[in-house]
């Protein structure tokens, strides 16, 4: 009698981690096939690992030209690796699943609620077709806009093949571009169209499905969920208060805003202070900036889009509960309060814990990049960040990477796309649940 095998049962946390690297390892393989090269030749296997890394994860570094290197086919697996990677591998089989008229099960469930960060899996079915509908409806609306626009600088077939291809990338907060050699929209910095068009893919991709559904129901319902309005403001704020500061210090930078306009100032602003939220993509040469305006992009890349979005970062939900737990501090208050809701406890100590994870990534990334690579640290930790918050903006060091720092950046990625905590519990899945509670003690803090 055959001995049975035993069945493999995965946690959701390592379905969602071994998911998204089944999709990094589909798109290497597919990448490195010579129909997808423009020479016709097979792409080196560590940089099609890294180009699909980074559009799995929605990331936007690359280590050569997508629009001069990749034939039609090698842009077309980018970009599905995109939208799936964007939206969840999960949503995306949940999608055949409704197409075929399949029931969803509890497991799926389960899994749903894990990739989507819901606290329940109640409702999430149809939180998940809102996703798709949302999605084909704002990507549909850009590809339009963005066709619309380019059509007047390239024939109409190429320029709404441009459209699809940046809207669906600007929407996932990708950051991939195929205007060609590096430039991204350099050329259109003061194009009010384009601009206007970026800034609300990005915005949009960003905050995330479940403030979308919220604003939809707002008609219906006429009030926001807090989780909506903590998302909404804190957006609001990082992004009036970036542009501000963008537009102070660079303004008068002939490198970057100094030679445009005040209408070109604005957006050029705008959209720097918009893209660092992962969505990757510029307008002015960020090499050029000053150096206060790259660190200022390094915190916004690290607080990065909202939870059950297309982005990364520690996400803004996280940077907001942090800041009232120290404003409550300060005043001497117990309770984090935010539009007169009370935070919970468990809440304030997840925050902290993805931040001070989230630090301990970069800083150790950093580090080893600063030993390996012969660059200047600024260079290193702005690829780090980015990286990690799956940003995609570069100072020019990713195509000169090296075969190890190429392969700690794609990792870099991975762990920002996937989350710091779904990859701890799926290194350990099972909570230890505490039989005692040891007599509390005092130290001194501060």
């Amino acid at each position: 009698m055959a001995m049975a095998l035993p069945k493999l049962r995965f946690a959701p946390p390592q379905i969602l981690a071994i998911g998204y690297a089944t999709m990094v390892l589909l798109g290497t393989l597919l990448l490195m096939l010579p129909v997808s090269s423009a020479s016709g030749k097979s792409m080196p296997a560590i940089d099609a690992f890294f180009t699909a890394t980074s559009a799995v994860c929605v990331t936007g570094l690359v280590v050569v030209d997508t629009g001069t290197f990749f034939t039609s086919f090698g842009q077309t697996v980018i970009l599905t690796l995109i939208q799936v990677g964007g939206l969840g591998f999960m949503t995306m089989a949940t999608l055949f699943a409704l197409v075929f008229q399949r029931r969803i099960s509890l497991r799926d469930r389960l899994l749903l609620q894990e990739a989507m960060n819901q606290g329940s899996v109640e409702g999430i079915v149809r939180l998940i077709r809102r996703v798709l509908y949302y999605s084909l409806a704002i990507e549909t609306a850009g590809a339009l806009l963005f066709t619309l626009r380019l059509s007047f600088d390239m024939p109409f077939g190429r320029a709404l093949y441009f459209g699809v291809f940046h809207s669906v990338s600007f929407f996932n907060n990708a950051g991939f571009d195929i205007f060609g050699h590096f430039r991204s929209l350099t050329q259109y910095t003061d194009d009010p169209i384009m601009n206007l068009t970026s800034i609300a893919l990005i915005v949009l991709g960003g905050l995330g499905f479940i403030v979308l559904s919220d604003l939809a129901d707002l008609p219906r319902k006429k009030k926001l969920s807090l989780h909506s309005k903590i998302v909404l403001s804190t957006t609001a704020v990082l992004l009036a208060l970036g542009a501000v500061v963008i537009l102070i210090f660079e303004g008068s930078n002939p490198g970057t805003l100094g030679n445009l306009g005040w209408g070109g100032k604005f957006w050029g602003a705008l959209l720097q202070s918009t893209t660092p939220r992962t969505a990757g993509i510029n307008s002015v040469d960020l090499t050029a900036l000053h150096q206060a305006t790259q660190f200022l992009l390094l915190i916004l890349m690290f607080i990065g889009a909202s939870p059950g979005s297309t982005g990364g970062g520690i996400k803004t939900t996280t940077f907001a509960v942090t800041i009232g737990a120290m404003v409550t501090m300060m005043r001497g208050r117990e309770d984090v309060v935010f539009f007169r809701a009370r935070i919970g406890r468990d809440r304030i100590l997840k925050a902290l814990t993805i931040i001070l994870l989230s630090l301990a990534l970069v800083i150790a990334v950093a580090m080893i990049l600063s030993a390996t690579e012969d660059h200047d640290f600024m260079l290193v930790l702005f690829e780090t960040m980015s990286a990690f918050g799956t940003v995609g903006l570069s100072l020019g060091l990713t195509p000169e990477l090296s075969t190890f720092g190429k392969i700690l950046i794609a990792l870099t990625m991975f762990a920002g796309r996937v989350g710091l905590l779904t990859l701890v519990y799926a290194l350990k899945p099972k909570k230890n649940f505490e039989k005692y509670r040891y007599p509390e003690g005092k130290i001194i803090i501060g």
